[in-house]
């Protein structure tokens, strides 16, 4: 495939173009212009984040040609989706959104716990920025798909909300366990041969979970994994975790 510039477009705004035109905004004027050097007359690739990739022609600064009657490329979304939930942290977080949406992480649950240190937050501005972060690291690791990123939620009112479709681990420390990550998923393998559902794991506070949440986790029978021998940071262990899970989606392919 050709190796040209990709940039995210949201499917709503490409079925609803008219002959073909699409009008750029500043942003991303500013990043084919300014940023990436892409002169008129020259072809990218424009991104839907929902599976479909298209050539497009830049004809004008502010202004793409894109063939709309077919797909350049078309792929399926994975039969089995990959969930990272993570209490945000004080720093870090940005990072985590970049390098789980790099990997293959399908959705990412921002959380909230007891012990959070980070809890002042302004969402919907955060959640826009979050977004604007996914889109360029979706275009720089060329997925087709775009990770979702959720609505912050508390870890036990999330954990309440979920379905018998989701598959649920959590990734803890200092507590005994018979489980690494590893292993939970492959007892996950009657699950993993069907289609539909999430296999979420959940990284916890810098300050640990506190004895209500650790309480409710047993009471609702959540499987503890641990991911390292080692205490991890939240950032290393969303990704250590984001590692793993995607792995075993490539091994279960691999079988099937």
């Amino acid at each position: 495939m050709e190796d040209l510039t990709r940039l995210i477009i949201s499917h709503e705004r490409i079925e609803n173009i008219k002959n073909n035109n699409l009008e750029l905004s500043k942003e991303e004027a500013h990043y084919l212009n300014k940023v990436m050097r892409i002169k008129n007359g020259k072809k990218i690739f424009i991104a839907n984040g929902e599976g479909s990739l298209w050539k497009a022609i830049k004809v004008k600064n502010d202004c793409l040609e894109i063939i709309k009657t077919k797909p350049y490329l078309f792929q399926e979304q994975e039969i089995h989706l990959l969930g990272i939930a993570v209490v945000i942290p004080k720093s870090g977080f940005e990072d985590i959104l970049k390098m789980c949406t790099e990997i293959g992480i399908d959705y990412i649950q921002p959380l909230f716990s007891e012990r959070q240190v980070n809890k002042n937050l302004n969402f919907s501005r955060k959640l826009l920025r979050w977004n604007l972060i996914i889109n360029e690291a979706v275009e720089q690791s060329e997925r087709l798909w775009k990770p979702s990123i959720l609505n912050g939620m508390d870890i036990i009112e999330w954990l309440k909300s979920r379905d018998n479709q989701e598959r649920l681990s959590i990734s803890i420390t200092r507590e005994e366990t018979l489980h690494d990550l590893n292993h939970w998923l492959r007892k996950q393998q009657e699950f993993g041969n069907k289609k539909g559902g999430i296999f979420w794991n959940v990284i916890g506070p810098e300050g640990g979970w506190s004895a209500k949440e650790i309480d409710f986790f047993k009471k609702n029978n959540i499987t503890f994994v641990k991911l390292s021998d080692t205490i991890l940071r939240t950032s290393t262990a969303s990704i250590n975790a984001s590692s793993i899970l995607n792995q075993w989606r490539i091994d279960l392919k691999l079988k099937n």
